[in-house]
């Protein structure tokens, strides 16, 4: 209804209808038809429409707003959801991280042994060569 009541359909056709009751009530029944000119039977009309009109638009504003509400409110859950998934997938990067930079740091010591293994082959063939 506040719909309707808020488009240009019925403003249009509201006017259409004004202009339809004013020349009834001046040229066809010659000013003496049931609303003679100061039109109060279309005063009436027009105020009862008003004071209908005026509490379903806001009744419609109402439900709009908790519509809104109830909007704004799953929306905000659906951000707390992914703000807590991104923060788990975080944790889990984290933990990969961590645990390939312990891969890494055995990788660097074992290199760190066979490097040091080879060193001193090269030392003991140094001294041999020397030797001769």
């Amino acid at each position: 209804m506040a719909e309707f009541g808020g488009s240009w359909v019925f403003i249009i056709s509201f006017i259409f209808f004004l202009i339809v009751w004013i020349l009834a009530n001046i040229y066809w029944l010659n000013n003496k038809g049931f609303d003679p000119y100061p039109f109060i039977l279309l005063n009436l009309i027009l105020s009862c429409v008003a004071a209908l009109q005026a509490p379903v638009i806001m009744m419609s504003q109402n439900r709009q707003e908790d519509k809104d509400r109830e909007r704004a409110r799953n929306d905000y859950m659906v951000n707390l959801k992914a703000e807590l998934e991104i923060r788990e997938l975080h944790e889990k990067i984290d933990h990969l991280i961590i645990r390939k930079e312990q891969e890494l740091a055995e990788v660097q010591r074992d290199q760190v042994e066979k490097l040091g293994f080879l060193l001193k082959k090269m030392e003991k063939i140094e001294e041999a060569f020397k030797e001769k």
